[in-house]
């Protein structure tokens, strides 16, 4: 009686950790780079697959770091989703080094219509803050789509529906985004921010970047003195009434520039290479979108 007691005991156990050990590794694993494009994946794949977000909420694109177990993780994914074009600068290393072991990659910067950088300072380099534009993020739904279903196990016709769902989001948040910005009186749509990145969302939506704090087309480089007195002079020229902060990014170095400049100027934060956690403003790409919108209408309406 002993022994069938332990064996129907030993038995419930092991099935038990069979089912704790391969939950996760039943479903499809998909590895993504920055959480903006992991929201992304995240609305088009559902439960049905795993998905691993790299970037924290809040961290910088640029130079954001992985752990080891997180790195051999990529190396075992089902597809890797990177952005590509140069952005994500600390991760290269293990991003070449999954393709070299042969995971499957897809780099949203190859489905988009690359705009490079406007700033002389940039050197020419192309701009990777593709998803400032929501068509430019409906051009990468529409190519990874098909990548998805080819992943085995995936539901393909459900990867199908919510696509064509999220891209009539998209949709909805381009036609708010246009009609928001088309009140701006022309002679004020005039971006001045952290960094350089509103290269798309200029040029879809007709704004002018006179300027960026922070030289080049990455967080990790500096301003010098005589960068710093030009933007001021740029600023006091185009009569800028607000400076954009981003929220991945200190301000006080915008917040200096407003002070230094000869007319009022309003610093205002925007999430823009980064999502937040849940109640930081911006936990998801459509949210932050409309909030970013928001924050540049009013501040550059008169």
């Amino acid at each position: 009686m002993r022994k069938a007691l332990a064996l129907v005991l030993t038995t419930a156990v092991l099935a038990l950790a069979g089912c704790a050990g391969t939950a996760a590794s039943d479903r499809p694993l998909v590895v993504v780079t920055t959480n903006i494009l992991g929201d992304v994946v995240s609305n088009l794949v559902g439960d049905d697959v795993e998905v691993l977000t790299l970037m924290r909420p809040g961290a910088d694109p640029h130079s954001f770091e992985i752990s080891a177990a997180e790195a051999a993780r990529m190396r075992s994914a089902d597809l890797l989703v990177a952005n590509g074009i140069g952005l994500e600068e600390g991760l290269q290393q293990h991003l070449d080094a999954a393709a070299s072991e042969g995971v499957r990659t897809f780099v949203a910067g190859d489905a988009v219509t690359v705009l490079p950088y406007t700033s002389t300072d940039a050197g020419g380099a192309d701009d990777p803050h593709f998803w400032t534009d929501p068509a430019q993020m409906d051009a990468v739904v529409d190519a990874l789509t098909p990548v998805l279903e080819q992943i085995d196990g995936v539901d393909a016709d459900a990867i199908a529906r919510n696509a064509s769902a999220y891209r009539a989001e998209l949709g909805d948040l381009d036609a708010e985004m246009t009609t928001a910005f088309a009140a701006i009186p022309a002679e004020r749509r005039a971006l001045v921010t952290n960094h350089h990145v509103f290269g798309y969302l200029a040029d879809r939506f007709g704004f002018r970047l006179v300027g960026a704090v922070i030289p080049g087309g990455t967080t990790l480089a500096a301003p010098s003195t005589s960068d710093l007195a030009d933007l001021v002079s740029a600023i006091d020229e185009a009569g800028v009434p607000t400076i954009f902060a981003e929220s991945s990014s200190p301000d006080r170095l915008v917040r200096a520039l407003a002070n230094e400049a000869d007319r009022q100027v309003t610093v205002t934060e925007l999430f823009t290479e980064s999502l937040t956690d849940a109640g930081g403003g911006a936990p998801d790409y459509l949210t932050m979108m409309r909030v970013n919108t928001e924050r540049i209408s009013s501040g550059l309406v008169p």
